[in-house]
């Protein structure tokens, strides 16, 4: 695997971690109820904490329905992947 396989699969593992995170802040015990009363595919939300990848405007509607900014989002849970800028 490469360096740049390796950045992105980390980074995708850390926003499903983030994900997860919040959804459990929201009181979700599990992601099945969350995806069902926000009206997202259960199995593709799965999938998202899990570390697949996702569309950006899927990023959007999820938190949408956590009511989270991106700004918010993004300043957590991403500090143990290496930058970008260690990719050659």
């Amino acid at each position: 695997m490469t360096d740049l396989e390796n950045y992105i699969e980390k980074n995708l593992e850390n926003l499903g971690n983030r994900l997860k995170d919040l959804r459990k802040q929201k009181g979700y015990r599990n992601y099945e109820q969350f995806a069902f009363e926000n009206n997202i595919s259960r199995a593709q939300y799965g999938r998202y904490e899990n570390g697949q990848d996702l569309r950006f405007s899927s990023l959007l509607k999820v938190l949408k329905a956590l009511d989270v900014s991106l700004e918010d989002f993004f300043k957590e849970g991403f500090e143990a992947a290496d930058t970008a800028n260690d990719i050659d």
